[in-house]
């Protein structure tokens, strides 16, 4: 039985993504399902550019405010929630529309998730302070005695992933590479055509962002960040404050960044995300690529998705 189809569409942030999935929404029998970290957050809605109630009322999205800002939100959940909501559409004889540029979790619903041990806190303290004492080339170089196709792939200095590489092997036994060989599921179970939206001039895409983050100051983000901190017991390592915004503007109210400085900070951290989202999509294969600042670029999805869809267009 041939697998039902669904789209895939993703880029870097202020690339038009919203806009030109309510277009596919309103021409094809689409649901939408999000594929942002920032938007499973309640009551952040400012810095994430979450849509307003009257927009989703009309175009519904599943997987956004599913949890509360105290809370984590992990790749592997996306995946088994959005295989999930995606059976779901399909079974009503719809089709499931996935629009987001959360990379991490394209990966993980595109090519499955490596069954990795889980991070021991003991051991990663220890690791450390063999660091500390040795110095970081030092256990580089005692990984590449244990797992040398990771080593590799590492300098010798890359501390964070020396330290869970060796942390995988003293835990298991096993090698990083032995567990991604066996990774499991790595296509789900639809016939996905992934477009990518990837604007080939970049200064256009820098002045998209600046206009962005200007929005959402004049929409109150420093505003929802002071609601947050009073509704919800939060610190600034939680991974809703550390979204791209959030973070600079609980900076701000932490003392350690100027009033002056929070914009042109907040645009810089924009753009360094967004060039982080397109290194991604660089790395990924199978992606119908489309510069959404070309004029032909909506009918050039609009053709490539009617095809894709078929019968179900």
């Amino acid at each position: 039985m041939q697998h039902p189809p669904a789209i895939l569409l993703v880029g870097p942030t202020a690339s038009g993504k919203t806009a030109l999935a309510f277009e596919l929404a309103a021409h094809f029998p689409c649901d939408i399902v999000s594929v942002d970290s920032a938007q499973v957050f309640r009551d952040m809605n400012v810095g994430t550019a979450k849509p307003d109630a009257a927009t989703l009322a009309r175009f519904p999205h599943r997987l956004i405010d599913l949890i509360s800002p105290e809370e984590r939100y992990s790749a592997a959940q996306f995946r088994a929630d959005a295989l999930r909501e995606m059976q779901d559409i399909a079974a009503a004889g719809r089709i499931p529309l996935l629009v987001g540029g959360t990379m991490l979790y394209v990966k993980a619903l595109r090519e499955g998730l490596a069954d990795l041990p889980q991070a021991d806190a003991a051991l990663r303290a220890g690791i450390d302070a063999e660091a500390a004492a040795r110095g970081w080339p030092a256990l580089h170089a005692e990984l590449a005695a244990l797992d040398p196709e990771t080593a590799a792939r590492l300098k010798p200095g890359d501390a964070q992933r020396i330290q869970r590489a060796l942390e995988v092997v003293r835990l298991s036994g096993r090698t990083l590479g032995s567990f991604f060989a066996e990774q499991q599921a790595a296509t789900p179970p639809f016939r996905i055509l992934t477009l990518a939206l990837v604007p080939q001039d970049r200064g256009t895409l820098h002045r998209r962002i600046e206009r962005r983050f200007d929005a959402m100051l004049n929409a109150g983000l420093v505003e929802e960040v002071l609601m947050l901190r009073e509704k919800y017991r939060l610190d600034g390592s939680l991974p809703s404050m550390r979204c791209v915004g959030y973070r600079q503007v609980w900076d701000m109210l932490e003392g350690g960044l100027p009033r002056a400085e929070l914009r042109d900070r907040g645009v810089f951290a924009t753009r360094q995300f967004a060039k982080r989202q397109l290194t991604w999509l660089r790395s990924m294969e199978g992606l119908q690529v489309v510069d959404p600042l070309d004029a032909q670029a909506l009918p050039a999805v609009m053709d490539a998705t009617r095809r894709h869809l078929g019968e179900h267009a």
